[in-house]
């Protein structure tokens, strides 16, 4: 049975340009509406401190409205609950819990080495390979 290694821990800066690499980043800071680099500098900040809550910023009625916002009734909440409950919110083809970092468990997106099934086996020209052969021996043609 293979165990797995466990793995160095990464820097904050190694953490930060993959977050930036990721494809999916950008569309998760747009999701939680954040810029590209504020958005990497969360998840490195949470990455660097597991420890560390969420935050959540809990307000009045009366000081909501005093902000300028309408603040949802409880009926609308729980509305808005159950309709995510049931898939009605359109959310479910949006995967946040997916990005570039985690293993795919089947292999997929990896390259087959054994070809497709069915696939036509490649013909090799034996004089063809001879004098590549030769070539290679020798020390002989160019590289450009």
């Amino acid at each position: 049975m293979s165990q797995q290694k466990p793995r160095k821990p990464l820097s904050a800066e190694q953490i930060r340009a993959k977050v930036l690499e990721d494809p999916d980043s950008k569309r998760i800071a747009k999701a939680v509406g954040l810029d590209l680099a504020a958005y990497a500098d969360k998840v490195v900040d949470y990455a660097m401190n597991p420890d560390k809550e969420p935050q959540l910023q809990v307000a009045s009625d009366e000081a909501l409205r005093a902000a300028g916002y309408d603040p949802p009734s409880a009926e609308d909440v729980g509305k808005f609950f159950l309709a995510g409950a049931n898939g009605e919110l359109g959310l479910e083809t949006v995967r946040l819990d997916r990005s570039g970092f985690d293993a795919s468990p089947n292999g997929a997106g990896k390259p087959s080495l054994s070809g497709t099934e069915g696939q036509k086996q490649a013909t090799v020209d034996s004089a063809k390979s001879q004098e590549l052969m030769d070539q290679v021996r020798k020390g002989g043609g160019r590289i450009n």
